[in-house]
């Protein structure tokens, strides 16, 4: 039976929700090895003063599977 960890990440992209999801999983296995899932917890955007979203942010848990 595999021992997994979960950590909680925040990740931000001016493109989307989507990528903002990428760039947590992306930055996370830099130093996290056996990533096995995502959870998004919130989803939150920033707006700018003409009433444009300006970048999309995420809570997320990412599961991974211990040595």
């Amino acid at each position: 039976m595999a021992m997994l960890k979960v950590v909680e990440v925040l990740a931000e992209s001016k493109k989307s929700w989507d990528d903002a999801a990428q760039v947590a999983v992306t930055n996370a296995a830099k130093t996290v090895r056996k990533i096995r899932s995502i959870n998004i917890v919130n989803m939150q955007a920033t707006v700018n003063g003409k009433g444009k979203i300006d970048s999309y942010r995420i809570n997320a848990k990412i599961t991974f599977e211990l040595d």
